[in-house]
């Protein structure tokens, strides 16, 4: 059957197109991590990861759901004209937000601790203007089915930026340096051309989208401005309290990490701000390091969701959503090992040998269950999706969201990062069992529960054997933990022959 004939083939090759127009600049954009552990100070790293988790805030709250809602209205009135009223929307809300940022910038860096690199916030809010802009025209290229045009436009943007980065950063360090000082003047450092790439490459996104406005008249209609904001507004609030989640670590750490007291200083020679920032970069490099269950998780949301719903009505439903978590877990697990039995090799991803980055690395097994315990709170979403309770999770998300804030304030001026590491786990933790508790009541799925945790622990307990050879030589050490993998599977395999996953 020809594929356009077919809407099931149709879909996973969108799904799949779609799927590289998001994973693979995210792939691309973490590896500029390597670039900037070797080309900066974890306190200037730390800068990084801190500005861009504001730029993820301030993205959710100048978008307001907007995305969500274009889709949604376009298949009940006029397509162009929602697109009219819903940029324009967007156009002012936008504009307000860069007059107001322009007048009060500097207040607010001098809020987040940047009053000595207020152009650091000035590039920021531009980041955050330009990528507004462009989120609707994204929206209506997927709308429009124009997958690969979506897919190359994200991937020309993240090209840009890795490339001027490495110009600025690599090819021209001294001059890019001797630049930002006359015009900037010291304080700016390279970090100010990490940003200036990043506006650059959202411009290039926004001037290839200036095609997606042909035709389009500045409109705001009462009578449907209304009802729209009145459905985009839930989102936000949902939006907002996943970031809470995502990015209320990197925000909060340079504000709650213990400070070591002023001798210790003066022989670090570093002032506790710069302390706070340095443990900042390093927990945001090591936090990289679960990118591998970071971006599957991304890659089965894309393929899952219509497969959800796609099979919603079948009678066995139920059985096959516990099958597709169970091997999901597998996975996970899989990459949980494959990650931490090779860490000697995937260390050198946050910085060469000795690097201070390293010091961190005791966060990243903690990561990689909090991220897989995320990706288990997606899978039994399925519960209130499925029966329009989509309120529910936004309950679920908020509870996760007071769990994470509570960690964070009595963990991480006691432990520093490492609370913000288990504050992350916490998180997923609660929503998981809230999740899974809620919606057996709702929606029963008789998930393998006793596989899935056995599962668990003898991953879990091969990490922890592996940590009996660390006084071992490198070779030796990955010989054991090939080994290791290889049982790992062959258990799989034997448990799961008689468990086949049939779709």
């Amino acid at each position: 059957m020809n594929m356009s004939n077919n809407p099931i083939k149709a879909l996973a090759g969108q799904t799949v197109i779609y799927g590289m127009g998001t994973i693979v600049p995210r792939l691309l954009n973490y590896l500029l991590v390597p670039l900037y552990t070797r080309v900066f100070a974890a306190g200037v790293y730390g800068q990084i990861t801190d500005l861009y988790a504001w730029i993820a805030f301030l993205l959710a709250l100048l978008t307001y759901g907007m995305e969500t809602t274009f889709f949604r209205y376009t298949q009940k009135e006029n397509p162009d004209k929602v697109f009219n009223n819903i940029v324009s929307c967007i156009i002012t809300t936008t504009s307000i937000f860069l007059v107001l940022y322009g007048l009060f910038y500097k207040n607010f860096a001098h809020l987040i601790q940047y009053e000595h690199n207020t152009q650091y916030i000035l590039f920021l809010g531009i980041i955050v203007a330009l990528d507004a802009l462009t989120a609707v025209p994204f929206a209506k290229l997927r709308r429009l089915n124009k997958a690969k045009l979506f897919t190359l436009i994200k991937i020309a943007n993240v090209s840009l930026n890795i490339g001027l980065n490495l110009f600025f950063l690599l090819v021209i360090p001294e001059t890019a340096l001797e630049i930002s000082n006359k015009i900037f003047g010291p304080q700016a450092g390279l970090l100010i051309w990490v940003l200036i790439s990043n506006v650059l490459s959202s411009l290039l996104s926004l001037l290839l989208l200036l095609p997606q406005f042909k035709g389009f008249k500045f409109e705001l209609d009462k009578s449907l401005i209304r009802p729209m904001l009145a459905y985009s507004l839930p989102i936000l609030l949902i939006s907002l309290v996943g970031m809470v989640n995502e990015v209320a670590d990197k925000i909060l750490i340079k504000y709650l990490t213990p400070i070591p007291d002023a001798e210790t200083l003066a022989n670090l020679d570093i002032t506790g701000e710069e302390y706070a920032l340095s443990q900042l970069g390093i927990y945001g490099a090591n936090f990289k390091l679960a990118v591998l269950m970071t971006i599957f998780i991304q890659m089965f949301r894309y393929a899952s969701e219509p497969f959800f719903f796609g099979r919603a009505k079948d009678r066995n439903a139920p059985e096959l959503y516990a099958k597709v978590m169970t091997y999901f877990v597998i996975f996970c697990l899989l990459i949980f090992l494959g990650v931490m039995l090779y860490i000697d090799i995937l260390k050198y991803f946050v910085g060469r040998g000795g690097s201070d980055y390293h010091e961190g690395l005791i966060i990243v097994p903690i990561v990689l269950i909090a991220n897989m315990f995320y990706g288990i709170v997606f899978n039994l979403s399925i519960w209130f999706k499925l029966t329009d309770r989509t309120f529910s999770g936004t309950i679920i998300s908020i509870i996760g969201a007071c769990i994470t804030l509570l960690c964070l304030f009595v963990l991480v001026p006691h432990i520093g990062y490492l609370g913000a590491a288990i504050a992350h786990l916490g998180c997923y933790t609660t929503m998981m069992l809230v999740s899974y508790l809620w919606g057996q009541k709702v929606f029963p799925v008789p998930y393998q529960v006793g596989r899935i945790i056995l599962y668990m622990i003898f991953a879990i307990g091969l990490f922890l054997l592996s940590t009996v050879f660390s006084e071992y030589s490198l070779i030796i050490r990955l010989i054991i933990n090939t080994i290791l993998i290889i049982i790992y599977l062959g258990i799989v395999f034997i448990f799961e022959r008689k468990n086949p996953l049939k779709i």
